[in-house]
């Protein structure tokens, strides 16, 4: 009997640094789930797969708690669950390309930032992790961000907030996941060329490399390379860590 494929599933990923990290672990051999509010995420599996992935793409929504039980269910029926699971998904809303200042916050913006960013994340490890644990191997990577461990130029309070969050909430985890074969640990990028990024514009990105030690912004491609490392075999002693991934911009 041919040996199951690790199932990993990548939250946020029908573009963007979601998009890399699925493809990836797809070429690394995984069967991927992709899912997505946007409804491209269909697209976007199909592209991976027509470059030789074993693809599926699922629209929803991770601060849905219905829908995240649903999901699971579903992984586990189709996959027997999921091996590998990439909490991606987030949102950083800005003002005419800016920041929101806290004194410009509304308390909906706060909410849902909030609620995407580290409550996805929450309800995607309760509703994927026992079962790891049951089957006593797992991987937990969560993007964070640079925002969560200095200063924060162009993104706001609740952007800033919700991914220090990911950063302790993923710490309790690894502390209760890791004896059954389960490591939880967070990314925390720099600026990388995404979407998201773009938003902020070409003069804050040129402004932004003159302080980077290695010359330049980053790639998706350096994001899903140490997605690809911390959800491998050999990464199994790393667990309650956030590597910094930001070409030197700062050095925790």
């Amino acid at each position: 009997m041919a040996e199951r494929k690790r199932v990993a599933l990548v939250t946020g990923a029908a573009r963007g640094i979601g998009y890399g990290i699925a493809g990836r672990l797809a070429r690394d051999g995984a069967h991927v789930v992709i899912t997505d509010v946007l409804d491209s995420v269909a697209g976007s599996a199909a592209a991976l797969r027509a470059e030789g992935g074993s693809v599926e793409g699922i629209a929803g929504d991770v601060s849905d708690e219905a829908w995240v039980a649903a999901l699971a269910r579903q992984m586990e029926e189709r996959h027997g669950g999921v091996d590998i699971l990439v909490n991606n998904a987030g949102i950083s809303p800005k003002r005419d390309g800016g920041k929101i200042l806290v004194r410009d916050t509304t308390w909906a913006e706060w909410q849902q930032v909030i609620a995407i960013n580290l409550g996805g994340a929450f309800l995607m490890c309760r509703a994927f992790v026992p079962g790891m644990q049951a089957r006593g191997w797992g991987r937990v990577v969560t993007i964070s961000s640079q925002a969560a461990r200095t200063r924060a130029d162009i993104a706001g309070a609740a952007y800033a907030a919700s991914k220090a969050g990911l950063v302790a909430f993923s710490r309790v985890l690894a502390s209760e996941a890791g004896r059954q074969g389960v490591t939880v640990n967070c990314i925390a990028p720099g600026r990388i060329e995404s979407p998201m990024q773009a938003v902020a514009g070409e003069e804050a990105t040129r402004e932004y490399v003159t302080r980077i030690p290695v010359g330049r912004i980053g790639t998706a491609a350096d994001i899903a390379a140490t997605v690809a490392f911390l959800a491998s075999e050999e990464a199994g002693f790393i667990t309650g860590a956030t590597l910094d991934v930001n070409g030197g911009f700062f050095m925790g």
